[in-house]
């Protein structure tokens, strides 16, 4: 009887492949490592190349082990939102405070004032996030907890994870979800990961 896993790991690449009769290996069952080893006879891969992989795959398991083991958890997370929340609060108020001085509060304007002030909060909520996160990886609180924004691999994350990751902090729930995971929705959805900053 045919292998049932051997369709698939047809199908697989060759690094792919590699990974799984190496260093991936505890994750499949040993009908599926027998089909794979299989495919890589039958392809008859060269054995240089078996080692170049294998070499990156394992650097890769090690680098992703290295950030998962980094990664803070719900109560430090708390403490960002906390201090984020305050900061970004105070910074609405006095924006708004200032634009307050040089417009006048007339019956006629109140309606246009107010859906400005909306605006304004909407603004530098989106502001703060992205602006900080962008150019340094970190907000307020992430400096205070000596954190930082990684993707998931660990590297920096290119502006537009971020600005997914600012946009994604407005659903709702998204503010409490890291209390329950250790990745909450926003981080989910951008691919991102908050981890302990350990160039400082």
């Amino acid at each position: 009887m045919e292998n049932e896993f051997a369709k698939v790991m047809s199908e697989r690449t060759d690094e792919e492949l590699i990974k799984i009769v190496t260093v991936e290996r505890e994750r499949y069952n040993p009908t599926a490592i027998e089909a794979a080893d299989a495919e890589i006879e039958k392809r008859n891969i060269d054995k240089s190349e078996f080692e170049k992989i294998q070499e990156k795959a394992t650097t890769e398991k090690e680098q992703k082990q290295k950030i998962d083991s980094n990664v803070v958890g719900s109560g430090i997370r708390f403490v960002n939102f906390l201090i984020d929340f305050f900061v970004w609060l105070i910074l609405a108020f006095i924006i708004s405070f200032i634009i307050g001085v040089f417009i006048p509060v007339t019956a006629e304007s109140q309606g246009i004032l107010t859906l400005f002030v909306y605006a304004l909060f909407f603004g530098t909520f989106i502001a703060y996030y992205a602006i900080l996160e962008i150019k340094f990886q970190k907000t307020i609180g992430k400096f205070v907890t000596k954190t930082k924004v990684v993707k998931m691999n660990g590297e920096k994350p290119e502006n537009g994870d971020i600005i997914t990751r600012t946009f994604c902090r407005l659903i709702p729930f998204d503010r409490i979800s890291f209390l329950f995971v250790k990745n909450g929705i926003h981080d989910y959805l951008s691919k991102t990961k908050v981890v302990k900053d350990t160039a400082e």
